[in-house]
Order: structure tokens, then C-alpha cells, then sequence
């Protein structure tokens, strides 16, 4: 594989999982009562939109196709997603799912990072982008253990 496709590959494949969290904050979104958490879930679906675009650019600048979709196991963690929040607390089952969905990606952008495949260009962006996961990410592991102990 080459260092172009090596890079698309790797930076497209973080844009799926970027997408699959996206599109469930904007889900929840449109589904939990509490205006903190909506504004919450609003807010990080715009910072996935910033990720994506960001690895998008990447792509494009070693010449490949940003990935525009996003993948079946994400799909099926915002449909558990769902139907945990229909049958329990709403808004904590919205929050451990994204929380989830936060470790995905936090480690996928980890292990780009450590892979010595990861090419440099591509290792580059991530690298950039990290803080950025790592901050979404540490913010619904903290509110997911702020409910789940004032429960």
C-alpha cells in the first residue's frame, strides 16, 4: 500500500468513526429534555463537524476521497442507544452511549498515532486534532459519572 492510500485509509477510517459520533450527538440532540445537555450535545456534534472537515482536508491534500459515510457498528451503538433511552433514565442512556462512542474514537486516534505505519502526514493532523478528542471525550466520561452517581 502506498503512503498516499496508507494515509487515506487510516484518516478516512477515523472520519467514519467521526461521523458515526456526529450524527448520534445530533440525534440526542433532538431527543433529550434537559437544555444543558441539548446545548452540550450540540456543541460536540460542531466540534465532530470541525474533526471531520480537518480530515477531510488531510485527504484531500495527499489527493484521496474523504470518506462520506459512517460505519455499521456505529449505527447500530446509536440504535442501542435509542432503545436504552426509551426504556431507562433518557438522558443518561443518551450520555453512557456517546461516552462510549468518545473511547471509540479517542482510541482510534490513539492507535494511529503509536501504529509506525501511520504515515507521517497522517500521524500529523491526528496528532493536532488530539486534544480536541481527548477534551469531548473527558467531558462525557465526567458527566456520565456526575449522573450515574447523583442517581
Amino acid at each position: 500500500m502506498s503512503t498516499q492510500s496508507k494515509t487515506t485509509h487510516t484518516l478516512n477510517d477515523l472520519i467514519a468513526i467521526a461521523r458515526d459520533g456526529r450524527d448520534f450527538y445530533q440525534e440526542a440532540a433532538q431527543k433529550v429534555d434537559d437544555a444543558e445537555l441539548k446545548t452540550l450535545f450540540v456543541r460536540i456534534a460542531g466540534v465532530k463537524e470541525s474533526i471531520i472537515a480537518d480530515l477531510g482536508s488531510a485527504v484531500q491534500s495527499v489527493g484521496g476521497e474523504p470518506e462520506d459515510s459512517g460505519t455499521l457498528r456505529g449505527s447500530m451503538q446509536e440504535m442501542y442507544g435509542k432503545i436504552r433511552a426509551a426504556l431507562g433514565d433518557k438522558e443518561y442512556g443518551y450520555v453512557a452511549e456517546l461516552e462510549e462512542s468518545e473511547d471509540r474514537l479517542l482510541h482510534a486516534f490513539e492507535d494511529a498515532i503509536k501504529d509506525e505505519k501511520t504515515p507521517p502526514a497522517a500521524r500529523d493532523v491526528v496528532t493536532r486534532l488530539m486534544p480536541e478528542v481527548r477534551s469531548c471525550h473527558d467531558v462525557m466520561r465526567t458527566r456520565k459519572l456526575a449522573m450515574k452517581n447523583s442517581a
